[in-house]
């Protein structure tokens, strides 16, 4: 905790990063491949007549947006082929708009941890309230990962040598999964449904054989065969970028340590292997287009 408080959001941002903005007035479509294009998960939504950040758009918006509004093969989805990011959201959100949860650079990585709890989300933008620009989005993983760097130079907390049974950490009754054979929109419910971000895939003997994610989703949209959402996850899973290296497990009796290096390790290619908050560090200026 002191570790946390003592550090702040700054010191997360890496040296370099790709953060896309989209204008509120920007189609939804375009907005999808432009996610696509620029390999990002996630990007805050800037309004012109506020002069303001007002949300998020991300994967869970695009399958919101097909499980709402899918029928058929035969029937064009019209609303993520015309609909205006603006649309959508008086369209989602209707009369539960709440202001975008954020957090400036020079709050401590504590009460970045806090927000994200207390706010239920898993990205919080760091916005500087001088510039208005925003800097970067933090992320679970990121802080794992920060605090994995420097795990050495502090002392390890008890719990981390414990292992998942003794703590009781995870989910071991009425887990969501799908089949290799289960259509993609079923899978698509089951996300609505169980507010989960990821699927295991079972066959019919309980192993499980791969897993889809709601990253996953996006490839519909890469491929552009999100009007077609009756073909399997086997089908769909196809197309997956070849970085897959298969479904990361644990055991219930591996200790937190080693299953939180784990997950920090499970990273995309090329990830940067340095400490990223040496205060000596110059960062590029933001700038907003």
């Amino acid at each position: 905790m002191r570790f946390m408080r003592s550090h702040k959001c700054y010191d997360i941002v890496p040296t370099s990063s790709k953060l896309v903005v989209f204008d509120t007035t920007l189609q939804v479509k375009k907005a999808f491949f432009a996610l696509v294009a620029n390999g990002v998960r996630a990007a805050p939504l800037w309004e012109s007549k506020k002069q303001s950040f007002v949300g998020m758009l991300t994967i869970t918006d695009f399958i919101n947006i097909l499980h709402r509004y899918y029928k058929s093969p035969m029937v064009q989805i019209y609303e993520l082929e015309e609909h205006k990011i603006e649309t959508w959201r008086e369209l989602y959100l209707q009369e539960t708009f709440k202001p975008l949860v954020n957090i400036s650079p020079d709050a401590s990585l504590f009460d970045a941890v806090h927000s994200l709890i207390k706010n239920k989300i898993h990205r919080l933008p760091v916005i500087d309230p001088i510039s208005g620009n925003a800097l970067y989005i933090l992320t679970h993983k990121r802080i794992l990962k920060f605090l994995q760097l420097f795990m050495s130079d502090m002392p390890k907390p008890a719990f981390m040598k414990q292992n998942l049974d003794a703590l009781g950490i995870g989910t071991y009754h009425n887990i969501a999964f799908i089949h290799p054979d289960t259509p993609i929109i079923k899978a698509l419910n089951v996300f609505v449904e169980r507010r989960v971000s990821a699927l295991p895939v079972v066959d019919e003997s309980g192993k499980v054989v791969d897993i889809y994610s709601k990253f996953d989703v996006i490839n519909l949209a890469a491929e552009k065969t999100y009007n077609n959402l009756d073909i399997t996850v086997t089908q769909a899973l196809q197309h997956r970028s070849q970085y897959f290296e298969g479904v990361v497990k644990c055991s219930k009796l591996e200790i937190l340590e080693t299953i939180v290096d784990r997950i920090v390790r499970a990273e995309v290619p090329n990830r940067s292997k340095r400490k990223p908050s040496d205060p000596r560090e110059q960062r590029s200026p933001c700038r907003r287009t």
